[in-house]
């Protein structure tokens, strides 16, 4: 480690994006505040985890009109003010959800109603396997237990009640819709660094072989994509000088050999350093030689992390070897039900008491003619 700072070849072309949502139900006022202060190209919002899509396609199954993440048009109605005064600013979502299409129509009534008309706006689809589950078993494709390897289908049909079914899609369709000039990208189920891929492809010119690039490229969407875990948020060197009120969300400098740094907006809170980069880039990976996505299998073992003064990371030497050949999907099926509650009890013998009541709750149940298949209780 040392402290150099990274002069940048005259002739290489930069970008700046920053993520401002690890999930849905992060901090609704961090994308209007990264907007305003990143001086960015552009702000990704990372939106889906497995659970969000079984949400989404429950509330769709309901509402064929829902099934997108809700807090997209209200984050753009709130983003107004930027897209006005920073009309090369553009925003990639993962937020269209189960339905790309209804979340680009909620956007464009907004922009309609603060006079954005002109902002194009591209709904990227395809990964819902459901929608033609059918074709897909009658054509051969086997879908495998991504643990147990055990088939999921028998005789040609589900062998359990599938509720939803995405494939996690590539930075291709971002790329594209760039291309032709949209500003807003809206997509469903897709890698979460091909939110930052996609637009490197497009600035960049990068060929699909170009792995070395890809790699970078994906370590650097790794290391923002989860908002500011990047940032402090799960630094496990806390102290009570680190201030995470106005947390900073971070910022990818990234450049076209594929290497980046990470910083965050002055005067936020959080910190950047080569442990919070560090704690973030072996989150959630798996192999670190063998991270799979969509767009390339990248290889994060020989990643080096370099501090360049205060909240400024330089990452170097991602790589990555060619994209497999299969994609992974999220699958979620109806298997009963879950529930749970909490008891206060008081006074003398409070132990013995609380036990009696849990044991108490599995007779009733019983009682009422049904079986569970799990049963706990915790004493606290």
């Amino acid at each position: 480690m040392g402290t150099r700072r990274r002069e940048y070849d005259s002739e290489m072309k930069t970008i700046r994006i920053g993520n401002a949502a690890g999930f849905w139900g992060d901090n609704i006022d961090a994308p209007k505040r990264l907007a305003e202060t990143g001086k960015l190209d552009y702000l990704t919002l990372e939106y889906l985890a497995e659970l969000t899509l079984s949400i989404l396609a429950y509330q769709k199954s309901k509402r064929p009109e829902a099934g997108f993440v809700t807090d997209v048009a209200p984050v753009v109605r709130s983003l107004v003010p930027s897209f006005k005064s920073q009309p090369s600013l553009k925003l990639v979502t993962n937020g269209g959800g189960m339905n790309p299409a209804g979340c680009a129509k909620a956007v464009a009534q907004v922009l309609r109603e603060e006079g954005l008309e002109d902002v194009k706006i591209a709904a990227c689809s395809g990964d819902d396997v459901l929608t033609n589950f059918d074709q897909h078993v009658q054509s051969g494709e086997q879908f495998l237990h991504f643990e147990t390897g055990e088939p999921l289908i028998e005789n040609g049909s589900p062998k359990v009640d599938i509720v939803s079914a995405n494939a996690y899609l590539g930075a291709a369709g971002i790329a594209d819709a760039l291309a032709q000039g949209a500003q807003i990208v809206l997509t469903g189920r897709i890698a979460d660094a091909s939110l930052i891929t996609g637009p490197a492809m497009h600035e960049f010119g990068w060929n699909w072989d170009d792995c070395e690039k890809l790699g970078g490229a994906t370590v650097a969407g790794h290391l923002i994509e989860c908002g500011a875990q990047s940032t402090g948020g799960i630094y496990s060197r806390w102290n009570e000088d680190l201030d995470l009120s106005n947390l900073g969300y971070p910022i990818a400098e990234l450049a076209e050999d594929g290497s980046c740094v990470i910083t965050k907006p002055d005067n936020t809170g959080g910190v950047v350093n080569t442990q919070t980069v560090a704690e973030q880039l072996v989150y959630e990976i798996g192999d670190p030689v063998r991270y799979m996505t969509p767009d390339v299998v990248a290889d994060f073992s020989q990643v080096t992390l370099e501090e360049q003064g205060a909240d400024r990371v330089l990452v170097e030497k991602g790589t990555g070897s060619t994209a497999p050949e299969t994609y992974k999907v999220s699958m979620a099926y109806k298997d009963g039900f879950a529930g749970s509650a909490m008891i206060v009890v008081a006074g003398p013998n409070a132990v013995a008491k609380a036990k009696h009541s849990g044991e108490l709750i599995r007779k009733r149940v019983q009682e009422g003619g049904f079986e569970l298949a799990h049963y706990n209780y915790e004493i606290l």
